[in-house]
């Protein structure tokens, strides 16, 4: 069930980066936000979405953490390090579900975490309340 709130409202001026390093996650992730007028980027690994942030800063980062290279935790240690970067919006999205893991991601800057499989509802509810976060701090 989607919410009321997002089929309201337009969601066109939202810049959303997901980064994941299975193509069909960010597929799904995606095709889903779309149809809600998100504006959807996505990196297929940490560097990637470094050079994403850096080409255009996004409102909203969806981050898998476990990828090689440059794992999830890194990118957001980077992301919170740099004055630049420090304020974008994260949430993680990933299969490492033990209450070390979801502590780790807050205690690296992390704004949420949701646990996969998945769940689009669960997703989209995330994502919307992100983005009244974002507006309640441009006010």
């Amino acid at each position: 069930m989607v919410p009321i709130y997002a089929q309201t409202h337009d969601y066109s001026q939202y810049n959303v980066l997901a980064v994941d390093d299975i193509p069909l996650n960010l597929l799904l992730v995606q095709k889903m936000l779309s149809r809600f007028n998100f504006r959807v980027r996505t990196a297929s690994g940490g560097q990637q979405a470094l050079d994403a942030v850096a080409q255009e800063k996004p409102d909203l980062i969806l981050l898998d953490l476990m990828m090689p290279v440059i794992d999830g935790f890194e990118v957001i240690r980077r992301l919170r390090a740099d004055p630049a970067t420090a304020g974008i919006r994260i949430v993680i999205l990933s299969a490492l579900n033990s209450q070390e893991d979801v502590v780790k991601g807050f205690n690296t800057g992390a704004d949420d975490f949701i646990m996969k499989p998945i769940i689009m509802e669960k997703l989209l509810t995330c994502v919307v309340t992100q983005m009244q976060l974002i507006e309640a701090t441009r006010k």
